[in-house]
């Protein structure tokens, strides 16, 4: 790695001035995402995510020195090919990991970067490292779960700069890979936002990477219907009787229209991704049809919208 750095100039040639470059026709700025920045707790995915951006025609690289994070922002904007790139970031930079915020700001003025954020649960994070036997980058004087606090503590303004959170505690290796490509295989305009329209139950708590929630329990609830319990809300019968509440279909056009009047805005502001959760009590009903009916008349709007329901296989 250090070898090529040097082929490129990267290590050696002094700090260029960076510009910002003008717009492509038919954007407003960049058209595309150059550089993905992967960061976050110890045990919580990074490489997997790193593979798996790869496996997306990234260019992957792990462990870049702060220090070198700006000129290869130049170098994934300068390059001919336009490919983008993926790196991860972590503790494992020491004291120069508090230098991070001021270099992400700094890309964010001439550039497109996304800052990712995995997480998992404290509890969670110690049994990774149980099984695997491997130490935490913080040192083996003290024990896994008083390190996983203190790293979280020097993240804690790295992860509130975060574009994107995923949260790992349920997700398996192959999981989380299919997480990220379904975030960030088709991000490729500035100028569009990927949308995650979401069913949750809240039985089983809100999902933590949500931009906006909705609470749909104050509709009927067809778990009460010995017909419909083992349904769920994509069963037509058990839409069918969702929908024959006139406040359902008054609900799905008042969030849709907020939500069209909202996407813009949210674009102007730079947001390339955002995940709308709608819950109801256990994630089987209520909110999966609501959630399919809201990706239906966003899709229809002609923004870019991918449907997912995370507890509807509970039992």
């Amino acid at each position: 790695m250090a070898r090529a750095l040097q082929h490129t100039g990267l290590v050696s040639s002094p700090k260029p001035k960076r510009e910002a470059r003008p717009a492509a026709a038919g954007f407003e700025s960049n058209p595309v995402a150059d550089l993905v920045i992967i960061t976050g707790t110890s045990g919580s995915g990074k490489q997997t995510a790193l593979k798996a951006f790869e496996d997306l025609g990234f260019y992957a690289v792990d462990n870049l020195p702060i220090s070198l994070v700006t000129k290869f922002a130049d170098l994934t904007t300068d390059s001919k090919s336009r490919k983008r790139a993926a790196l991860i970031i972590d503790i494992r930079e020491g004291d120069a990991l508090k230098q991070f915020p001021a270099i992400f700001a700094e890309l964010k003025r001439t550039s497109k970067p996304v800052l990712l954020f995995l997480d998992a649960e404290d509890e969670i994070l110690r049994r990774r490292y149980s099984e695997t036997r491997r130490p935490h980058p913080l040192g083996v004087d003290s024990p896994v779960l008083m390190s996983i606090a203190e790293e979280r503590q020097q993240l804690g303004a790295i992860r509130a700069l975060a574009d994107v959170i995923i949260d790992t505690s349920k997700l398996n290796v192959h999981e989380l890979r299919r997480v990220i490509g379904e975030k960030f295989q088709d991000v490729q305009k500035t100028d569009k936002i990927t949308i995650y329209v979401n069913s949750f139950g809240f039985r089983y708590g809100v999902p933590p990477d949500s931009d906006l929630v909705f609470d749909v329990r104050f509709l009927p609830n067809p778990n009460y219907i010995p017909e419909f319990k083992k349904l769920t809300g994509k069963h037509p019968n058990v839409a069918r009787y969702i929908r024959s509440f006139p406040q359902t279909m008054e609900f799905i056009q008042r969030i849709s229209d907020l939500l069209i009047y909202l996407l813009p805005h949210y674009i102007r502001e730079g947001k390339s991704y955002l995940t709308i959760s709608i819950g109801c009590t256990g994630g089987h009903h209520r909110s999966v049809l609501i959630a399919s009916e809201v990706q239906k008349r966003l899709a229809k709007a002609g923004f870019t919208v991918k449907e997912g329901h995370r507890d509807v296989a509970r039992k």
